[in-house]
């Protein structure tokens, strides 16, 4: 009898979850589109109404903040904006990052700890965008929360290195390398001002490892002493 196993098997359930929770909604927009679902609108026309109903709009939350109200349907955008996308490709490379670095980070954290992380980076990086900039457009996408895995990631490769002596400050390349390919790209095609958004999930990410990683602060205290 041959072993065959599956790939998914060695990925944590919830990275899973969140994953395909990347990838419904252009199913339902592609479905849509094709003419799958009776009696729904076209897939573009449901895209642009998912985005307009649960995008976050900084704008929204500072005309919620001005009248000291905050509404389910407005707070709600914190944590659904990572799943609505302005494409499929850009759906296609997200769900990438949160798979990838989801399974990394999921065979050292809970799944638990995961969960709180992708969704603790989404509405960390996006009250960061709203704080620090006055942008009028809508922060949309799952890169956020997968940046705040990205920051789960270089903490466990910075306690790595420091555990066999190794420069330490080389966890940090992944997100060097994927900020510099941001800067290029913003230059040569122009961009937006998201990678603010994500940068506040890495840090997120990576200062909420210390207590969610399995003895994350002690290990950080003798990462620490050890310079």
């Amino acid at each position: 009898m041959s072993d065959h196993t599956s790939p998914f098997n060695a990925i944590p359930p919830v990275v899973l979850l969140l994953t395909a929770g990347l990838a419904l909604p252009e199913l339902l927009f592609w479905a849509s589109k094709s003419g799958l679902v009776p009696g729904a609108r076209g897939g573009d026309d449901m895209r642009l109404f998912a985005l307009q109903r649960f995008a976050f709009s900084g704008e929204l939350m500072d005309r919620m903040r001005a009248a000291g109200q905050y509404p389910f349907a407005g707070m709600i955008r914190l944590i659904s904006y990572p799943f609505v996308h302005a494409s499929f490709t850009q759906m296609v490379f997200a769900a990438v990052f949160v798979l990838a670095l989801g399974k990394m980070v999921g065979e050292v954290f809970s799944q638990m700890a995961v969960a709180v992380i992708f969704f603790a980076s989404a509405i960390c990086g996006a009250l960061i965008y709203t704080l620090l900039l006055d942008d009028p457009r809508p922060l949309i996408g799952g890169f956020p929360a997968a940046y705040g895995l990205i920051g789960a990631y270089t903490f466990i490769l910075w306690v790595g290195y420091g555990a066999v002596g190794q420069n330490q400050y080389r966890a940090f390349s992944l997100i060097g390398f994927l900020l510099a390919i941001q800067l290029v790209f913003g230059l040569l095609f122009g961009g937006g001002n998201d990678w603010v958004a994500e940068l506040g999930g890495f840090v997120t990410g990576l200062i909420l490892s210390i207590p969610l990683s399995p003895h994350g602060t002690r290990r950080l205290l003798e990462a620490l002493r050890r310079r």
